[in-house]
């Protein structure tokens, strides 16, 4: 009887989806479509009315967010429930700190209310005056704008209301999105339409897009938005464009969301109102303190300062001398009357000292800030990319996680996919995030991975999670529907980084298109082999930045003629008639040796080196033995030609999801999901092209000769591509 019910439900929600309306995908996972027949009877005696203080703007935030939701999923609103109203079956009650009379079990809310801090929340089924209601519970505001969108979450999975009982809080404290947008609009690495800061209309004409913004954001816990590129320009600080964030902020503020600013490390010097931007020059520190108050006078709850310096030619301390300490505290010391912060990125490398010198890039940030930890001041954290080279398909986790316990680090993710085929391929980047911050550091020779690092377990210093955003003005927000996972996945993660990426990405899938397993296993099951198809069509076995010059879009591993040694992919790969890859062991730069001894030997030998990085810190001939049999050229060339299957395995995934998505989404998948497959091929084709040409072997038996020859695809040009900002 069971399974005919379920069948029934499974029938009437198929019926459901191959009628469904098209969708532009604005409203992300916050659809709140209708419900089945039987899932709307259970919720619509569930959801009869709330019951909310209407004192704060946050927590009528979350009563909006609850009527919006329910009307959308029963087709109508509930009641609102007048303040010392009694309440009646079905009510959804908010109670911020203080119990309401009469709660069967408040001894047990409390005591979960005691493990949640100040921003979690706790969902329950319960009873008030004899009758059952629905508790969204919190010690603050935030947390029952929270418990209200985690509530709404299981709802639109199809989870039954009497089924939902949560207890949860946030694992980080600092949970921000890095916007790289330019205040002409421009986005850096941005491939979804302008900025949605729409700078010269601000601050007298405010989007609504804003308010949608920040909803999207609180509902996965994200709780602060740099506005601006790091590539910054010294007017966002003008009493203007400090204006035109106030106004930002104040849409932001009840969802929340605290607004930064990236700043540009000569700015005053810029704006001619110092001689000098040394920071141990008093009167720079006390320029950067004036700032600070006027800063703060217009926005009170302002978060603080992201700095990019002496990096790809931005200013910075170096530059007169100082470290990355003695900028990052001036700059601290300006914010702390405020309770403000800096986050400073250790994303730095520098020219060689001689003409003729090379270094080993990838060691740099490692060999500058690791002499440093200790010395940055309480309210600083250096932002630390997942990897130490650029936001790659795969890179191991950065050296400097677990080698700085005395410094709270900061994990900088990238959202926008700069590296992996832009708003085009399908990548979902959960299972980058996740793979990074389970990466066994072994800080002190004991187990610690990322996460624990970030949470403060190696020493006490708590970090955050930052993630470079990939929304922009496209109506969709993100440039195609499978980006919305990235942004998901990132704030799930940035919550919770011991969260799966199969069951976020589950999550994301039930609430974009439906909660239906017809539906969710193949979106998911094409999800969870993107990232490893696009490594292995990209860059196998280890090896990185290959892409094209500036716009990075495209294979171009033939590259040899940029202005510094490690811009060119050359550098990185090094494939002669010899072999291939770039010896990081102690043979070679010995960047290895930057890891915890444990991680370092393991390394540093190719028989114990995990296939994926084998390339990353090893250069071997290309007949080496790889623990299949096959010889690395035939291992190569295999992973290619797996990448390129794996697309059009996912082609054919999403062909049969026809019925069950509406036509304008399915059709724009479809697209992206061809054009990946062409650009795929184009990969495979350029890559082994050159790496033929390089190591002088004859192709692998049965494998199909590249489709032209390698100068067609060294001749080829993007001089439009999208991105550069």
């Amino acid at each position: 009887m069971a399974a005919f019910v379920l069948n029934v439900v499974l029938g009437l929600v198929g019926t459901h989806l191959a009628h469904a309306a098209d969708e532009d995908g604005y409203d992300l996972w916050l659809r709140y479509r209708a419900l089945p027949a039987a899932q709307k009877t259970a919720l619509a005696a569930a959801a009869t009315g709330i019951a909310a203080p209407d004192d704060t703007p946050t927590v009528r935030a979350a009563a909006a967010e609850l009527k919006r939701g329910l009307a959308g999923m029963l087709g109508r609103a509930p009641d609102a429930i007048p303040a010392n109203a009694k309440v009646r079956a079905g009510t959804i009650v908010l109670a911020r700190a203080t119990l309401p009379a009469g709660l069967a079990d408040a001894d047990a809310v409390r005591r979960d209310l005691a493990s949640v801090g100040s921003e979690g929340y706790v969902v329950r089924r319960t009873r008030q005056d004899g009758v059952p209601v629905t508790l969204i519970a919190a010690n603050s505001d935030i947390g029952l704008l929270y418990g209200s969108f985690a509530w709404l979450r299981q709802l639109q999975l199809g989870t039954a209301p009497d089924g939902i009982a949560l207890a949860d809080k946030p694992a980080l404290p600092l949970r921000v999105l890095n916007h790289w947008d330019n205040l002409d609009r421009t986005v850096e690495r941005g491939y979804a339409g302008e900025s949605i800061w729409n700078w010269w209309e601000l601050p007298n004409i405010i989007d609504p897009r804003y308010t949608d913004y920040a909803r999207a954001n609180a509902s996965l816990g994200i709780n602060g938005s740099v506005l601006n590129n790091v590539n910054a320009k010294a007017e966002v600080l003008s009493p203007a464009f400090i204006a035109k964030a106030a106004a930002i902020a104040n849409v932001l503020r009840p969802y929340g969301i605290r607004v930064y600013l990236s700043v540009r490390w000569s700015t005053p010097l810029e704006l001619k109102e110092t001689k000098t931007a040394d920071p141990l020059d008093p009167a720079v520190a006390a320029w950067w303190a004036r700032k600070a108050d006027e800063i703060y006078r217009t926005i009170p709850d302002f978060g603080g300062f992201l700095v990019k310096a002496n990096s790809e030619g931005q200013p910075g301390p170096q530059d007169y001398g100082r470290n990355h300490a003695d900028g990052a505290n001036m700059l601290a010391r300006a914010l702390a009357p405020h309770k403000g912060i800096v986050m400073w990125r250790a994303f730095v490398y520098s020219p060689p000292a001689h003409p003729n010198q090379v270094s080993d890039r990838a060691a740099q940030a490692y060999d500058q800030f690791k002499p440093l930890d200790g010395k940055f001041d309480k309210n600083v954290l250096v932002q630390v990319k997942n990897g130490a080279i650029d936001f790659q398909p795969r890179e191991p986790a950065h050296p400097l996680f677990g080698a700085m316990p005395d410094t709270p680090l900061v994990m900088e993710f990238q959202v926008t996919k700069e590296y992996l085929g832009f708003a085009t391929h399908l990548v979902y980047l959960g299972s980058l995030f996740q793979e990074t911050l389970r990466f066994d550091t072994r800080a002190g020779n004991q187990p610690m991975t990322v996460a624990r690092v970030l949470e403060g377990a190696q020493d006490g210093r708590v970090g955050g999670i930052a993630g470079v955003a990939n929304i922009g003005s496209s109506r969709n927000w993100t440039g195609s529907t499978f980006d919305q996972a990235n942004w998901y996945a990132y704030g799930r993660l940035a919550w919770n980084p011991d969260l799966d990426s199969r069951a976020i990405a589950r999550e994301w899938a039930g609430q974009t298109f439906a909660p239906d397993a017809r539906v969710v296993d193949p979106v998911v099951a094409m999800m969870m082999r993107s990232r490893e198809a696009v490594v292995d069509y990209m860059t196998p076995l280890g090896l990185h930045h290959m892409m094209g010059t500036g716009h990075h879009y495209g294979p171009a591993p033939w590259v040899d003629d940029l202005a510094r040694a490690d811009w060119n992919p050359v550098y990185y790969h090094r494939a002669d008639k010899n072999g291939i890859g770039f010896d990081r062991t102690a043979k070679g730069s010995n960047a290895v040796a930057q890891y915890a001894p444990e991680v370092a030997r393991r390394f540093a030998d190719p028989a114990t080196t995990p296939p994926e990085f084998l390339l990353w810190f090893h250069h071997l001939p290309w007949d080496y033995r790889m623990p299949d049999g096959r010889t690395l050229w035939t291992d190569l060339v295999a992973h290619y030609d797996h990448g390129v299957a794996e697309v059009a395995a996912m082609q054919a995934e999403w062909q049969r999801l026809r019925p069950f998505v509406d036509a304008r989404r399915f059709d724009d998948v479809a697209q992206r999901l061809a054009q990946q497959q062409r650009e795929a091929a184009w990969w495979r084709d350029a890559c082994i092209a050159y790496f033929q040409h390089q190591s002088g072997l004859p192709l692998p038996a049965g494998v199909r000769a590249p489709a032209q020859p390698l100068d067609y695809y060294r001749k080829q040009a993007f001089p439009f591509a999208p991105g550069h900002g």
